[in-house]
């Protein structure tokens, strides 16, 4: 009965949204145009990099020297083997969903156990700096000063949601941890041995890890296009006008304005959006506007859900661990930005210099400095590795 009431919503749910691309096909190109531009100009040139050089690390070994090196940090803390670090610090450096990935192919290469990769895949997704400086702090707020306060609030909740996940499946029967001390000859050894295992000459390794790479990214530009079209399908038919009525009751117990229950609704399904309506939200204090801001990060939208479940699908890891630590970490991170307001915003924000002063370095023009030059060269960079793609698939297919 179960089954038949899930295909049944499934049916109906994608009937409607059917009726209502042909019933709007304007706003239907608004959305797809919008979430284009994003996947070109941002996430396929900030993300492809860190996607083939991790795939070279892992085949080439690396990885597991890592593994053995950071062995006694990542165990005791999170009770994820030390490789946990290497997915955790690429996962932070490049953004969502670089942590699924790498937890996914770790998991595939049978390197960490389901149960670790589980707990991996639930606090090592995150929102990489530039998009927090560049995007949102100085794109959507223009206000430089708030991306510290943005960011270490969403690096500690994440950080928070690992030492709460390292309790998950603790009843679930684990491969025992190997107790052995820290040795680097041994961790160059099993770096060794790990090289030798990849049979593939550096020309395929390279040629795949870029293949592998691309179809990736394809698939999270795919999702990033269906969420930004099924959002200005809800904003025409005034779904989210109805439902943002619901929230706003949830937003007066938090003592929080009503006028943020659209930038939440649109945030629970695409956080770049949902993060700059809630830049452009009146009758609210900065404060509040971070705290809204700092939950739908930290919740990340619910197309980078589909996202990371799409992509552990080829695995036996569960989705439910990672939307908890999602829950959790949309909870902490308000709670975070609100604490750390006054030593990290009000406080330092007294300490900077006036506005005729000059710096000899500006972190802040940097950082915007370099998310302009991505939305600027983003599009060539992600077409000529289309074409590199395409060819690489082309003399594939010559070669069978």
């Amino acid at each position: 009965m179960q089954a038949k009431l899930k295909t049944a919503l499934l049916a109906s749910s994608i009937t409607f949204l059917t009726a209502s691309l042909i019933a709007n096909p304007q706003a239907s190109l608004e959305g797809s145009i919008r979430g284009l531009d994003m996947w070109w100009e941002v996430v396929f040139p900030s993300l492809l990099p860190f996607f083939i050089v991790s795939e070279l690390l892992i085949g080439l070994g690396v990885v597991s020297f890592i593994g053995v090196a950071l062995e006694p940090l990542m165990r005791p803390l999170f009770r994820v083997p030390g490789v946990g670090a290497f997915v955790w610090t690429m996962g932070m450096a490049s953004g969502f969903p670089s942590g699924a990935k790498l937890s996914a192919r770790l998991r595939q290469t049978k390197q960490i156990s389901r149960i670790e990769a589980e707990r991996l895949v639930s606090f090592t997704n995150s929102s990489n700096p530039l998009f927090i400086f560049g995007a949102v702090a100085v794109g959507f707020f223009h206000n430089p000063n708030l991306g510290m306060i943005l960011a270490a609030s969403h690096y500690i909740s994440n950080f928070a949601v690992g030492l709460f996940m390292r309790f998950y499946g603790a009843n679930e029967v684990a491969p025992p941890a190997p107790h052995r001390p820290f040795s680097l000859r041994y961790a160059f050894d099993v770096l060794h041995e790990k090289r030798l295992e990849e049979k593939r000459p550096i020309g395929k390794l390279i040629g795949d890890a870029i293949v592998s790479s691309i179809q990736t990214l394809l698939m999270v530009g795919g999702f990033i296009i269906l969420f930004s079209v099924v959002n200005k399908m809800l904003a025409v038919i005034h779904f989210t006008d109805a439902a943002s009525s619901i929230i706003q009751y949830i937003l007066a117990a938090f003592q929080l304005p009503g006028s943020f229950a659209a930038p939440l609704l649109s945030g629970l399904f695409e956080m770049t959006l949902g993060s700059q309506m809630t830049s452009q939200t009146g009758h609210a204090t900065l404060l509040q506007q971070a705290m809204i801001t700092s939950f739908i990060l930290a919740f990340s939208g619910l197309s980078i859900h589909a996202q990371v479940a799409s992509i552990i699908a080829d695995t036996d890891i569960r989705f439910r661990p990672y939307f908890i630590g999602r829950i959790i970490q949309s909870i902490v991170a308000p709670i975070c930005t609100y604490f750390l307001w006054q030593p990290l915003y009000e406080n330092a924000h007294s300490l900077r210099p006036h506005d005729h002063d000059i710096p000899v370095l500006g972190p802040q023009t940097d950082t915007l400095g370099a998310w302009t030059a991505m939305t600027s060269y983003g599009p060539i960079i992600t077409l000529a590795f289309l074409y590199i793609y395409v060819f690489l698939l082309f003399r594939r297919r010559r070669a069978k």
